[in-house]
């Protein structure tokens, strides 16, 4: 998903508690709750007193963590590196959609021609 973040093996689940997370992260949970504040893109559903992350929030974590810790960004060169980062994911999912349409038409000609 992102570039220059080592895969982490997680278990076959949905959601994650905060526990997990710092686990299979390196992130201690205060951190964690630090970066709800500071970070959109991180916004674990609440259930009771606890917060569940999904796969996706964790490789988003997992992001941060490598532009803060290894990359040297600030918090605010953080945030805008991945809001950059998602914009262009979502221009470039949006050119593929448009290409399949293309494609999609282009066939329906050439069978009409034929």
């Amino acid at each position: 998903m992102f570039g220059g973040v080592a895969e982490v093996k997680l278990p076959d689940k949905i959601y994650f508690r905060i526990g997990e997370v710092s686990e299979y992260t390196g992130v201690q949970p205060y951190v964690l709750r630090y970066w709800e504040n500071e970070f959109q893109e991180i916004q674990p559903i609440r259930r009771k007193s606890q917060r569940l992350y999904d796969r996706e929030t964790i490789l988003i974590i997992m992001r941060i963590k490598h532009m803060l810790y290894e990359q040297n960004y600030t918090i605010s060169g953080a945030k805008k590196k991945l809001r950059e980062e998602v914009n262009q994911r979502r221009v470039s999912t949006k050119v593929n959609e448009l290409l399949h349409e293309i494609l999609s038409e282009l066939k329906s000609i050439k069978q009409k021609i034929e």
